[in-house]
């Protein structure tokens, strides 16, 4: 691994580890508040990055995809929240804003990103020399990792493919006899994620989102 992406990666690692973990607890929580207390009971509310981590998905694949790449994509998931739509009064409306929450939670986490960004920003000018190099630089570049990385993790989580967050919102919307139907793609839908991606459609519609977002952050 060069260096260059080496430290590419050690700047985006922690952003997108807090993505991806506030990502799972958002749907528990959720999930929680609309009558389902199944993540809660299996101390999966917490905010300790520690409890969602999985191994392949939170760590070996996001280095793997960011190495490949040459820092230019990197994508993960943690362990899912487990959420039991049968203790929501409406479970596949319930189980649709549970799974709307995880994308939310990114958009948000990008804009606090921003926020805090743009105070530190003027902020480092009136500092030393050593101590906006050594303290505050880094901080703003793991911030604007954090607004990039959460962007993509909110888009690409909508895609309207089950078992991803925007399949899941769909299912809820459509009549039941359609969901069903829909539903039944499930299995296969990591399958036909990638088929799109390698084939080229899904930047079609995925990346002008992205980038419509980014500019909103000023990153584009």
């Amino acid at each position: 691994m060069e260096a260059e992406t080496l430290q590419k990666l050690i700047i985006a690692a922690p952003a997108m580890i807090v993505a991806i973990a506030l990502h799972e607890v958002s749907h528990g929580y959720v999930a929680y508040k609309l009558g389902d207390p199944t993540a809660k009971l299996l101390g999966r509310l917490t905010l300790n990055p520690i409890a969602h981590i999985d191994l392949f998905g939170t760590i070996i694949m996001p280095i793997l995809l960011y190495t490949l790449t040459d820092g230019r994509f990197m994508f993960g998931y943690a362990k899912p929240v487990p959420i039991n739509p049968m203790n929501f009064k409406k479970p596949r409306q319930g189980m649709a804003i549970s799974a709307a929450a995880g994308p939310v939670t990114n958009i948000m986490l990008a804009f606090a990103s921003f926020l805090i960004m743009n105070v530190l920003i003027p902020l480092a000018s009136l500092l030393p020399a050593t101590l906006a190099e050594t303290v505050f630089m880094p901080l703003i570049l793991i911030l604007r990792a954090s607004i990039y990385w959460n962007v993509v993790l909110a888009v690409l989580n909508m895609i309207p493919i089950p078992p991803l967050d925007g399949g899941r919102v769909l299912t809820g919307l459509l009549p039941p006899k359609q969901a069903m139907s829909f539903s039944k793609i499930e299995p296969f839908g990591f399958i036909i994620v990638l088929i799109l991606f390698y084939s080229g459609i899904a930047s079609l519609f995925i990346m002008p989102v992205i980038l419509f977002f980014l500019k909103i952050f000023g990153m584009y």
